[in-house]
């Protein structure tokens, strides 16, 4: 096994260069945003990925059941699952993940993620943002204009105010299949962390939605039908008030899109602001549509991803990537009461979550290596919380946000590789503890964008998007 030691963390140029950016950012040198957005590109180092692909795993996979378990501790504490061998020396992992096993050496398992915001939505706001939820524990569930920006929203940012502009034929920043929590308990429950928040709706992502009727009898949405994995935009039908025809007839997205640009060349919808110009930018790209329409894939390849919406998104993300978008969440996000957040027991996470997990996971790293698209793409995979050590009596574990792994491949990242090291039970991180602002800034400097960078919030002032974070570059090679 190779463990890779922990980042020495220099201070060297940083006062300097948090001193250029507050100073600019403030306007006290009569520089407009954008030219300071130009300035600090000079400040940023070449950048290891085009792309970022982002699977989360909301609910919290536990440790002791994915990539760090504890075949020695107590029977309480290991869990039910045996233990198989990867192709990294040393790391064992969860029999129920056999084709990611055999793939282990195209990643590293980051096992010592930790924080302590123990709870679902706050976890889900601070792994996808980099930054704390300003709600406390149990004092709201869903998203608030107060927000932090996620990570794919200053993406978008940052790729509007370039020189490219709205040029882009795909927006930069894109989820699917579903925002978090649209289908969990009827959408009672939408989560916060994937939107843009104080920034502006303006870098919200393009999110697509996916209808099932029937999830009670397949909540894992495993063998789908074909006309079950449609992609459809939801934002732009709704937020964005563009109209598409859904009047007559559920139609594919790849219609949708077709006949919204039939409209739009015909002369309808002529006065724009930036923030529609960029909706409709998906809808006069032939990139874009074509991303979207799996069914050009091959029956085999589709297969090697499942037919199941985890294993379809993850299709979907490489297309997206492939087609120019910059971001891509894919949320594994299972409704009506099964998920990864497995108080009850393992049974639901034995067979269904980790096997269509290991299926996706492992066939989008296999597919993007093949295309020569892996040195380019950031992978991490990853939930906001882990599991307690100590299982109750049905073997379900309840939450645990001091320690849980994360998945990283490509762009650089060494693969066949472990970081950081728990203890026995699984439960605190013993050394090279890596913080959601680590994880942040990782992400931001794998990109070429400055994790030191600030930007104006509502009031103008200038905040900085990681505050603390600092990139764990051991990871590359």
């Amino acid at each position: 096994m190779l463990s890779i030691l922990g980042p020495s963390r220099s201070a060297c140029n940083q006062v300097s260069r948090r001193e250029i950016l507050q100073v600019a950012g403030a306007g006290l040198l009569g520089l407009s945003l954008p030219k300071v957005l130009q300035a600090e590109s000079l400040l940023t180092g070449s950048a290891r990925a085009k792309s970022v692909i982002f699977m989360f795993l909301f609910g919290g996979p536990s440790q002791l059941e994915t990539f760090d378990m504890k075949p020695e501790a107590p029977d309480r504490i290991r869990g039910p699952f045996k233990p198989i061998s990867s192709r990294t020396p040393g790391l064992i992992m969860c029999e129920h993940l056999p084709q990611l096993a055999n793939i282990s050496d195209k990643y590293c398992v980051v096992r010592t993620m930790t924080h302590n915001f123990n709870d679902h939505s706050g976890g889900g706001h601070y792994i996808q943002t980099g930054h704390r939820w300003h709600v406390p524990i149990g004092g709201g569930f869903s998203p608030t204009p107060k927000d932090w920006p996620s990570m794919g929203s200053i993406v978008e940012y940052v790729d509007q105010h370039s020189a490219n502009g709205l040029s882009q034929p795909i927006p930069s920043y894109l989820v699917v299949p579903n925002s978090l929590g649209r289908l969990q308990e009827k959408g009672q429950f939408m989560r916060p962390g994937e939107h843009a928040g104080w920034l502006g709706r303006r870098y919200n992502p393009l999110t697509t939605k996916v209808d099932k009727h029937d999830l009670k009898d397949n909540p894992y949405w495993r063998d789908c039908a074909d006309s079950e994995l449609t992609f459809e935009v939801a934002g732009l039908a709704a937020a964005d008030q563009v109209v598409v025809d859904r009047i007559k007839h559920r139609a594919s997205l790849l219609d949708q899109l077709e006949q919204a640009q039939r409209g739009f060349e015909n002369g309808g919808m002529r006065d724009f602001d930036r923030f529609r110009q960029r909706a409709y930018a998906l809808i006069t790209s032939e990139e874009t549509r074509q991303a979207f329409n799996i069914r050009q894939e091959s029956a085999q390849l589709r297969d090697r991803y499942g037919r199941h919406l985890l294993g379809q998104s993850a299709l979907v993300a490489r297309r997206l990537i492939e087609a120019g978008a910059r971001f891509v969440t894919v949320h594994y996000d299972c409704v009506d009461g099964y998920s990864w957040d497995s108080h009850l027991n393992s049974k639901d996470v034995k067979d269904h979550l980790l096997p269509t997990f290991d299926q996706a996971l492992s066939a989008l790293l296999v597919d993007l290596e093949a295309r020569g698209l892996l040195d380019e793409t950031l992978v991490v995979a990853m939930g906001e919380m882990g599991r307690t050590p100590q299982a109750n009596d049905n073997w379900g574990r309840g939450h645990w946000s001091t320690l849980f792994p994360a998945v990283l491949a490509g762009a650089g990242i060494r693969g066949g590789a472990v970081y950081g090291t728990s203890d026995k039970d699984a439960a605190y991180p013993i050394d090279h503890p890596v913080s959601p602002e680590d994880l942040a800034a990782t992400i931001y400097d794998a990109l070429g964008i400055n994790y030191e960078l600030r930007l104006p919030d509502a009031l103008g002032r200038p905040v900085p998007i990681i505050d603390g974070g600092h990139p764990v570059r051991e990871l590359f090679g």
